[in-house]
């Protein structure tokens, strides 16, 4: 198969979609591969590794769009790529569709087999190829929302930590999925005082067991929420349910019970923001205010940290990649059934339930389309 991949043109953002390790797993597999020129640049990957790698070096990214039948990428394609779009590509990356119609229709209309890392799930109900990212993402909202504390950055001026004779920050976790879990434990180990919601008793439990005493875990209600929030210094938002938006769990009217210069890191922003006020932000003008409260929604967080989210990234999506490219998008769905779940779009149809429900839009199981 014909695989290509670009230089991600996202606002900062500096992850790539293939590694010169990938390329190379990628050519030994017999598939020809395009890169476009400093594509990877961004990760500390040289045009000239991903040359030695055996890829055939593009100058534009557009030739690249039309040499391929399967792109690997990393973000969402933007409105300059729409018309790069063709039929029967294979377009394999984060896609998001619930929050932005607009990408939805450009695939459905050119009819491209959108296969969405972030809604593939394996039979164990793991999603592998958003894992690494969440992994990542918990740890950065907690790094971030440390710095987006300090007074200079508009915050409240307090220490995660604290020091002896003074309080401790105050970490409110929506969320003990991955990105929770991850944000809970770095918050843990940096000495802040933590308290973690869910509707998962089994997750509670297995947080409560890891850390004891350490953290607050409690059943995730409107009323414990608004509890929650009113003692909270930093809020993280990190809700998901695969392929769907986000549900609202921060109303905007729960703002005035906290505290002037506190802040939410809504960590479920692609799928939309688990908070009422929240709206896309990126890493050159992260936050923003509403009612005293300070938001940081960037959209593409791993971005910061692009060295380790690519290199994780690529060590989960290659496998099923390879599938793909190798026995063609239909072929390894009926080899490999667990590849069904990340189709989105198939044909000029939504095929993914979550998504069609979300943008009430009509939905066509993929299993019946092959």
């Amino acid at each position: 198969m014909k695989v290509g991949c670009v230089k991600e043109i996202k606002n900062n953002e500096f992850r790539v979609g293939m590694t010169p390790a990938t390329v190379r797993a990628f050519c030994a597999a017999g598939h020809t591969v395009y890169v476009e020129k400093e594509a990877g640049l961004g990760s500390g990957f040289s045009t000239e590794e991903y040359a030695a790698a055996g890829a055939l070096i593009l100058d534009k990214a557009r030739e690249v769009w039309e040499a391929c039948e399967m792109m690997i990428k990393v973000k969402e394609p933007l409105k300059e790529e729409y018309d790069c779009f063709h039929k029967d590509l294979i377009l394999y990356t984060y896609l998001h569709l619930a929050a932005d119609r607009p990408l939805t229709e450009a695939l459905l209309s050119a009819q491209v087999k959108g296969v969405a890392y972030e809604t593939l799930m394996e039979t164990n109900r793991s999603i592998p190829l958003l894992t690494p990212m969440s992994q990542i993402a918990g740890r950065l909202s907690i790094q971030e929302g440390a710095k987006y504390l300090e007074k200079p950055f508009g915050g409240s001026g307090i220490l995660l930590s604290g020091v002896p004779g003074t309080p401790r920050a105050h970490v409110v976790i929506l969320g003990a999925g991955m990105v929770g879990s991850n944000a809970c434990k770095l918050a843990v180990g940096m000495g802040a005082r933590v308290t973690i919601l869910d509707i998962n008793l089994e997750r509670l439990a297995c947080l409560d067991d890891l850390f004891g005493t350490q953290i607050q875990t409690l059943y995730s209600t409107d009323e414990n929420i608004q509890t929650a929030l009113r003692d909270a210094d930093l809020v993280i938002g990190s809700v998901l349910i695969p392929g769907k938006s986000a549900p609202k769990l921060i109303k905007r009217e729960y703002l005035k019970l906290m505290k002037p210069g506190s802040l939410i890191v809504d960590v479920a922003i692609d799928q939309g923001g688990c908070c009422e006020t929240s709206h896309v932000t990126y890493h050159d003008d992260p936050i923003f205010q509403v009612d005293g409260i300070n938001h940081y929604c960037v959209g593409n967080m791993p971005g910061a940290v692009p060295r380790t989210s690519t290199i994780a990234l690529t060590n989960a999506t290659q496998r099923y990649g390879l599938m793909i490219a190798g026995r063609g998008l239909e072929q390894a769905c009926r080899d490999y059934p667990v590849l069904f779940s990340g189709i989105n779009t198939y044909g000029g149809a939504v095929t993914c339930k979550n998504v069609a429900d979300s943008l009430s839009m009509d939905y066509q199981d993929i299993r019946n389309m092959l």
